[in-house]
């Protein structure tokens, strides 16, 4: 883990409330990182709603298709997740340690197999000794608790310089519903579905079709549109369970996503998926500064998405903005080679405020203080307008600094 906590870290965390009807547990098993734990364990004591979308790496981790295997069901009474070891590229010992750890958990809990949800991150092609773990999983399993999602959140951070917790509420048939949300991530990130690791739970009452109908939906501008490096992970799992808890108190259950009295709860679980994702941006492996890349009048909003993460990942912009360096010439070659409709002499280009280039060439206005001064912040908004359409999309970056090819030069190790 990075000894220094990101310059782009929250200030504070939330206070995050119990959700009932989930509890959590984490210890320190030794598979990567000494002396911090590194695997965590939740609990539902009664069964879960559940959804979950995956990465679409064609080389996905033994947990990924496990927990594609079981999602059909719908419900869910446990899952566990280690860091330091991605069991991914681990071949017949990799579903050997997952098939381990579901039976340890569903003895532990006293549920099923296809009951119990499994995710994995850190080094690739490296065997997991699930024994290391799967014995203390029953203890987990009867010391969990409701106020415990730093501690989780914490569990499951590989170079992540700080855990990632958001909660929200909203209100269904007149019941407050909470919903809390994890997160890990730093680098390998480009999502291709969601990204990285996160756990979203609430205590609504909600089916898992409806549920899946959500999250499928929410991804899109919020997880699918972040990057911090181009790479999408093998691991990639973002999940989103219900435990009903709410229905005790007068909420009736939602069967289908286009209820319209889901319009409040779709509204706070997109902003929670929105704010972790950011969090995961922010964290972005020797980030300095955060970008936020918004793209319009493409063709069309798929169009502008394209357009935007070229920008977005392209290491000459990156380097760039981690040189405080307002060179635009590299915005026009990202354009340029994204492979969508683009008229260079119909280009607008502004960083901040400040518009830098219009009509396909320097604006006559421009002042290279004031445009330095934008490159000197945090967080620094890009717009490019392509002239042509209507399409419009955001997405959000860091830097790329040395650090992070420090990081990666010896992750092994």
């Amino acid at each position: 883990m990075s000894a220094a906590v990101s310059p782009l870290a929250p200030k504070s965390y939330p206070s995050m409330p119990v959700i009932e009807g989930v509890r959590m547990a984490t210890a320190a098993a030794g598979i990567k990182y000494k002396n911090r734990t590194d695997v965590l364990m939740m609990v539902f004591d009664k069964p879960a709603a559940v959804a979950g979308v995956f990465t679409r790496s064609r080389c996905p981790s033994a947990p990924v298709d496990h927990c594609r295997r079981n999602l059909g069901h719908g419900i869910a009474r446990a899952v566990v997740v280690n860091s330091g070891n991605a069991n991914a590229f681990t071949g017949a010992k990799g579903v050997a340690a997952t098939d381990l750890t579901a039976k340890s958990a569903a003895e532990a809990v006293g549920c099923s197999e296809r009951e119990v949800y499994l995710a994995s991150t850190g080094v690739i092609g490296e065997p997991l000794d699930a024994t290391k773990f799967a014995g203390v999983l029953g203890t987990m399993a009867k010391d969990g608790t409701g106020d415990f999602w730093l501690e989780a959140a914490k569990a499951i951070m590989t170079t992540d310089t700080y855990p990632k917790v958001a909660t929200r509420s909203a209100v269904i048939d007149g019941v407050t519903v909470t919903i809390n949300g994890i997160a890990k991530g730093a680098g390998m990130i480009a999502p291709d579905m969601a990204t990285m690791l996160s756990f979203v739970v609430t205590d609504a009452a909600i089916s898992s079709a409806a549920l899946q109908a959500l999250l499928s939906a929410g991804v899109g501008s919020t997880f699918n549109a972040v990057t911090v490096d181009s790479d999408t992970s093998t691991s990639d799992t973002l999940m989103l369970f219900a435990t009903g808890a709410a229905e005790a108190r007068g909420q009736k259950q939602v069967s289908d996503a286009s209820d319209a009295r889901l319009d409040a709860f779709r509204a706070a679980l997109n902003d929670l998926l929105k704010d972790l994702a950011l969090q995961v941006v922010r964290d972005g492996e020797g980030a300095r500064k955060m970008v936020e890349v918004t793209v319009t009048g493409a063709e069309s909003d798929a169009a502008a998405k394209v357009i935007a993460l070229s920008i977005a990942n392209s290491p000459l912009v990156k380097t760039a903005v981690a040189g405080e360096d307002a060179n635009w010439g590299r915005i026009v070659m990202a354009v340029g080679k994204s492979g969508e409709l683009a008229d260079r002499d119909r280009l607008a280009i502004w960083f901040g405020d400040i518009r830098v280039a219009v009509n396909g060439a320097r604006d006559p206005d421009y002042s290279e203080a004031a445009t330095t001064a934008v490159m000197q912040k945090e967080d620094i908004p890009v717009r490019v307008d392509i002239g042509l359409g209507n399409g419009r999309a955001t997405v959000w970056t860091c830097d790329l600094t040395k650090e992070y090819v420090a990081i990666n030069g010896d992750y092994r190790s």
